[in-house]
């Protein structure tokens, strides 16, 4: 009796002694890493189901990864913004241009029109060493409310092209830590205050979250954004293939319809024209009456392969070179022209 009351007692004085500290450490690690996340507000032209021009607002999440003011963030926030402002803690705001994106991983790299007054940088962490089961946190502004906390655990590791073919080049991290709209572009950190993801999606049927979240990983991040610079285009397309394509008279089997063009982006430079009518085809909503890319650089659009390769070939180019690029418009093929910027 008295050595199960003596274990007893033992166990109540051991979570006291732990718990605390527990809390404390998370506390603390969350206090080193917080001002370095930022809140992404964005605008962007759009067009009304009845056709009229007008402007949507945007905000999303980001994390400053260096001193002299690159930002990690999600491409869906800002890959066509034509305004882009970024929120620090402090309550400093700062305008920001894309400078590489990848819209297949999901992942883009902001440059601040100038440094932050104080930069407090997060560290990017291996995100190969994360192992299935350890604790996290997400440090983001779900539905705008900045800097808010949440904390859960890695659910699954998928690798490129498993979970979601609309970003066949991104490896996630699967979270039960809550993500809502907002969080996007937020950096999912380990308990040591490093970055091993950036928040990307959630599956959910109510639309809220149920605790199926997606981060792109900090290694894949790091690749497609620092080491290879992906090319931004400042474009958003829709892809014509089958009976679609059939349907807008395409001298080849698949070609990109142009829904979005970013101000000042590539895309706009080399005089790329939007989309503007609404229309509905084979119960898919998307706008109809711009260019429609037939080819980049030579290389004809067919599958996601011939994706890689443009953005391969992109990747190669030196900043000033000319790269032609063929439409078809109004019926004809037109050649273009984009230059790297």
């Amino acid at each position: 009796m008295r050595r199960a009351l003596a274990a007893a007692l033992g166990a109540v004085l051991l979570c006291l002694v732990w718990a605390p500290a527990d809390a404390q450490s998370l506390g603390q690690v969350f206090g080193r890493v917080n001002p370095s996340v930022v809140v992404i507000r964005t605008r962007e032209r759009a067009v009304t189901a009845q056709g009229q021009a007008a402007s949507e607002s945007g905000v999303g999440s980001g994390v400053l990864i260096s001193t002299d003011g690159k930002i990690f963030t999600a491409a869906h926030v800002v890959h066509t913004a034509d305004e882009i402002t970024v929120e620090f803690l402090s309550g400093e705001t700062i305008g920001a241009r894309v400078v590489a994106s990848e819209p297949e991983a999901d992942v883009s790299l902001l440059q601040l029109d100038r440094p932050p007054a104080r930069s407090v940088v997060a560290r990017i962490g291996d995100s190969s060493r994360v192992q299935v089961g350890e604790q996290i946190f997400i440090v983001g502004a779900p539905y705008g409310i900045g800097h808010t906390l949440t904390v859960g655990y890695i659910s699954a590791r998928h690798k490129p092209n498993t979970v979601y073919s609309a970003m066949s080049r991104a490896e996630f991290l699967q979270t039960d830590a809550a993500i809502n709209q907002g969080n996007s572009g937020g950096p999912m950190f380990s308990m040591q205050g490093e970055i091993i993801g950036i928040v990307s999606h959630i599956i959910s049927k109510s639309g809220g979250f149920e605790g199926l979240g997606f981060v792109v990983t900090s290694n894949m991040a790091r690749r497609l954004l620092l080491e290879q610079r992906s090319f931004w285009t400042g474009l958003h397309g829709y892809v014509l293939s089958d009976k679609i394509a059939r349907a807008f008279n395409l001298p080849q089997p698949v070609g990109l319809l142009v829904q979005r063009v970013a101000r000042n982006s590539p895309a706009e430079h080399a005089g790329l024209r939007a989309s503007t009518i609404p229309a509905t085809i084979d119960g898919k909503p998307f706008m109809v009456g711009g260019d429609i890319i037939l080819r980049v650089a030579g290389i004809q659009i067919q599958d996601e392969s011939s994706y890689v390769k443009i953005q391969e070939e992109l990747g190669r180019r030196r900043s000033g070179d000319v790269v032609p690029v063929t439409v078809l418009r109004d019926g004809r093929e037109v050649e273009l022209s984009a230059r790297v910027p």
